[in-house]
């Protein structure tokens, strides 16, 4: 008989807003951006590596490239349609810089390489310029 035991770690303060496994709002955990925009709150989630681009639009100019599989975005806007059947686009900082290094690989990635169910995600905020 083998017995399966499956735990959860929790990172920083979560919300119950979460029903999604491996996605979990964080209250208290500041980014700032390159623009100097502050953030409080962010979404830690699942994610699949890829591109971080300028605008929420494919062909946009790619700068970062997120690299690991657990990710934070701060906001979300409408952009061009995915893959995932809808346009959220979530705004985020890259695991590396691949253009415009002033920038510093901020960007927005498609709701569809997060690891959620809903999008835009219960209580993450709407970026203010979107």
């Amino acid at each position: 008989m083998t017995i399966l035991i499956l735990a959860t770690g929790a990172v920083g303060s979560t919300s119950s807003a979460s029903a999604d496994v491996g996605c979990a709002i964080r209250e208290n955990s500041p980014h700032t951006d390159w623009g100097g925009m502050s953030f409080p709150v962010d979404l830690y989630c699942t994610n699949t590596p890829g591109d971080v681009t300028s605008q929420s639009f494919y062909g946009s100019p790619v700068t970062g490239r997120m690299t690991k599989t657990t990710s934070w975005y701060v906001c979300w806007k409408i952009g061009a349609p995915h893959a995932g059947k809808n346009s959220v686009w979530y705004y985020t900082q890259g695991d590396a810089v691949v253009n415009n290094p002033g920038q510093n690989a901020w960007g927005y990635m498609p709701a569809v390489a997060l690891g959620t169910t809903k999008a835009p995600f219960p209580g993450l905020r709407k970026c203010s310029w979107g």
